[in-house]
Protein backbone atom coordinates (compact mmCIF):
# COMPACT_ATOMS: atom_id res chain seq x y z
CA UNK A 1 0.00 0.00 0.00
CA UNK A 2 1.42 3.80 -0.67
CA UNK A 3 2.70 5.49 2.19
CA UNK A 4 3.15 8.43 0.95
CA UNK A 5 1.01 10.87 -0.90
CA UNK A 6 2.83 11.41 -3.88
CA UNK A 7 2.65 7.25 -4.35
CA UNK A 8 -1.01 7.69 -3.58
CA UNK A 9 -1.48 10.12 -5.93
CA UNK A 10 1.34 8.08 -8.99
CA UNK A 11 -1.46 5.18 -7.82
CA UNK A 12 -4.95 7.07 -9.05
CA UNK A 13 -2.82 8.53 -12.48
CA UNK A 14 -1.46 4.92 -13.06
CA UNK A 15 -5.31 3.63 -12.83
CA UNK A 16 -6.42 6.69 -15.25
CA UNK A 17 -4.07 5.60 -17.37
CA UNK A 18 -4.56 2.19 -17.43
CA UNK A 19 -8.75 2.64 -17.75
CA UNK A 20 -7.66 5.33 -21.18
CA UNK A 21 -4.98 2.69 -22.61
CA UNK A 22 -7.88 -0.14 -22.30
CA UNK A 23 -10.29 1.50 -24.27
CA UNK A 24 -7.89 2.55 -26.93
CA UNK A 25 -6.72 -1.05 -27.12
CA UNK A 26 -10.54 -2.05 -27.37
CA UNK A 27 -11.07 0.11 -29.84
CA UNK A 28 -8.13 -0.26 -31.86
CA UNK A 29 -9.05 -4.37 -31.64
CA UNK A 30 -12.63 -3.72 -32.70
CA UNK A 31 -11.54 -2.18 -36.07
CA UNK A 32 -8.86 -4.97 -36.96
CA UNK A 33 -11.66 -7.71 -35.84
CA UNK A 34 -14.29 -5.69 -38.69
CA UNK A 35 -11.44 -6.24 -41.33
CA UNK A 36 -10.77 -9.92 -40.55
CA UNK A 37 -14.87 -10.44 -40.63
CA UNK A 38 -15.01 -8.98 -44.22
CA UNK A 39 -11.75 -10.64 -45.48
CA UNK A 40 -13.37 -13.79 -44.04
CA UNK A 41 -16.63 -12.61 -45.90
CA UNK A 42 -14.19 -12.39 -49.25
CA UNK A 43 -15.27 -9.33 -49.85
CA UNK A 44 -12.75 -6.96 -51.20
CA UNK A 45 -14.76 -3.60 -51.28
CA UNK A 46 -15.68 -3.82 -47.54
CA UNK A 47 -12.34 -5.47 -46.49
CA UNK A 48 -10.62 -2.35 -47.89
CA UNK A 49 -13.26 0.33 -46.33
CA UNK A 50 -12.38 -1.61 -42.52
CA UNK A 51 -9.10 -1.32 -43.88
CA UNK A 52 -8.88 2.53 -44.08
CA UNK A 53 -10.90 2.56 -41.03
CA UNK A 54 -8.12 0.56 -39.36
CA UNK A 55 -5.29 2.32 -40.26
CA UNK A 56 -5.54 5.40 -38.31
CA UNK A 57 -6.70 4.12 -35.64
CA UNK A 58 -3.47 1.91 -35.06
CA UNK A 59 -1.20 4.39 -36.22
CA UNK A 60 -2.99 6.90 -33.45
CA UNK A 61 -2.54 3.45 -30.85
CA UNK A 62 1.52 3.40 -31.38
CA UNK A 63 1.79 7.49 -31.12
CA UNK A 64 -0.46 7.40 -27.89
CA UNK A 65 1.93 4.56 -27.00
CA UNK A 66 -0.41 1.78 -26.49
CA UNK A 67 1.43 -0.10 -29.36
CA UNK A 68 4.96 0.06 -30.47
CA UNK A 69 5.12 2.06 -34.04
CA UNK A 70 6.90 -0.91 -35.99
CA UNK A 71 3.65 -3.18 -34.27
CA UNK A 72 1.44 -0.99 -35.70
CA UNK A 73 3.11 -0.74 -39.15
CA UNK A 74 3.15 -5.05 -39.15
CA UNK A 75 -0.19 -5.22 -38.28
CA UNK A 76 -1.80 -2.62 -40.89
CA UNK A 77 1.01 -4.45 -43.66
CA UNK A 78 -0.30 -7.68 -43.07
CA UNK A 79 -4.00 -6.57 -43.26
CA UNK A 80 -3.37 -4.80 -46.58
CA UNK A 81 -1.74 -7.75 -48.32
CA UNK A 82 -4.92 -10.30 -47.17
CA UNK A 83 -7.44 -7.87 -48.50
CA UNK A 84 -5.41 -7.16 -51.41
CA UNK A 85 -4.96 -11.36 -52.01
CA UNK A 86 -8.44 -11.40 -52.00
CA UNK A 87 -8.57 -9.70 -55.54
CA UNK A 88 -6.15 -12.04 -56.76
Amino acid sequence: MANTSSAKKATRKILARTAVNKSRKSRMRTFIRKVEEAIAGGDQATAAAALRAAQPELMRAAQKGVLHKNTASRKVSRLASRVKALGA
